[in-house]
């Protein structure tokens, strides 16, 4: 790393005020900065000091979705070998070759879309290379459906960068989750793409590996089919609960298993990153709200099934903590977080079209974030000043 450091150092002077590279200096200054910490310090004002910047907390939140993403990508390859009838004779190496190849086009369209944009921004500009795609780069791959294709995600990725977060003012400034924004588009833009059974399992091989399935195959979620057995047109496939809690079920790439969310959510909560409450408070609301309709018989799945399918635990874990997006103040994270939990469960039920609800319950919740900040500190400033403080 010394050599790399001095390396940089040889060349810097060629992209500072005045260098024959001028023109790219916020190119170089993105790439200086993601590999070391920058030794700048501040000039005037005070200033508190901190041992991590964004760049290293973009970085801890895409080693948090390792576990997903890794997972993901096995579970496409299984789900594939599954419904094909030829999973016993599959190795691991195959099923996981399949997902990889499966899903890495998917990854690197939303790199190469979201931070191409970025570059030229920040070229344009005049102005430092953000990092916060950092993390949306790879929560949009793993929120989609397997069968999304690459030209809507490369829409979907553009869509999330200019219009909801560059024209806010970048990084730090959007009020919108930008992952959150990117499946917004491409449902209500091509619904047919994120809903249905004729998407959730890759149908075509890979170099050699994985099966192509029939024309008309289908296979639905569990939540979509809001029981514990579903007949698929290969055979029957029963989802039990240690497949939905080890995540050996249809659904989007990164969103079915349990564990390797919870992995995310202790190292995220371990570093501090994300806020329990927020986490907790989303659990809880629709923990309450699900066995609420289960009572009254609007749903027959079981309470603690809505926390484990779908988009709602990975949401909860690495969408709903968002610090830019999501409140900032320590009660309004429980009013916010309990929102979201509720709201989701809400729509899953009364929707009878729609079984997911997270995405839009994130949006709103966002949406709403702002206003209970607000009230929560004008109540804190009325309490100080009836107890005989100032403003």
């Amino acid at each position: 790393m010394k050599a790399l450091r001095n390396y940089l150092d040889k060349i810097k002077p060629n992209f500072e005020e005045g260098g024959r590279l001028h023109a790219l200096r916020s190119v170089f200054d993105g790439f200086e900065t993601f590999l070391f910490v920058p030794d700048t310090t501040a000039k005037s004002g005070v200033h508190i000091h901190d041992a991590i910047d964004s760049k290293r907390i973009m970085s801890m939140v895409v080693i948090a979705l390792m576990p997903a993403m890794l997972f993901g990508m096995y579970n496409v390859g299984y789900q594939n070998y599954l419904f094909a009838g030829t999973l016993e004779t599959a190795s691991f190496w195959e099923i996981f070759g399949f997902g990889f190849l499966a899903v890495l086009p998917k990854i690197l369209v939303s790199y190469i879309v979201g931070l191409g944009i970025e570059f030229i921004w920040a070229q344009w500009k005049g102005e430092e290379i953000q990092e916060g795609y950092l993390v949306s780069g790879i929560l949009i791959p793993l929120i989609v459906p397997i069968g999304c294709p690459l030209w809507m995600l490369a829409l979907a990725c553009a869509f999330s960068v200019i219009i909801c977060k560059e024209i806010f003012g970048g990084t730090g400034m959007n009020i919108f989750n930008p992952a959150i924004a990117a499946r917004m588009f491409l449902f209500f833009s091509y619904p047919s793409k994120m809903t249905g059974d004729t998407i959730w399992v890759a149908q075509n091989s890979i170099f050699g590996l994985g099966n192509t399935l029939p024309d008309g195959f289908t296979a639905a979620t569990p939540l979509s089919s809001a029981s514990i057995e579903h007949l698929g047109t290969t055979g029957e496939a029963s989802y039990s609960i240690a497949d939905m809690i080890f995540g050996f079920i249809p659904g989007s790439i990164g969103e079915t298993s349990v564990i390797a969310i919870a992995l995310g959510a202790i190292l995220l909560l371990w570093t501090g990153i994300a806020s329990w409450r927020t986490m907790l408070s989303v659990f809880v609301g629709g923990g309450l709200m699900a066995l609420l309709f289960h009572s009254m018989g609007k749903t027959p799945l079981p309470f603690h099934w809505h926390l484990m399918l779908g988009g709602f635990a990975f949401g909860a874990v690495f969408m709903a903590t968002d610090p830019v997006t999501s409140c900032r103040t320590e009660t309004g994270k429980y009013i916010y977080g309990f929102l979201i939990g509720a709201l989701a469960i809400i729509i899953r039920v009364m929707n009878g079209g729609y079984p997911e609800g997270m995405m839009l319950a994130i949006f709103f919740g966002n949406m709403c974030a702002p206003m209970i900040d607000h009230f929560i500190v004008e109540r804190n400033i009325s309490k100080r000043i009836k107890r005989g403080g100032t403003k």
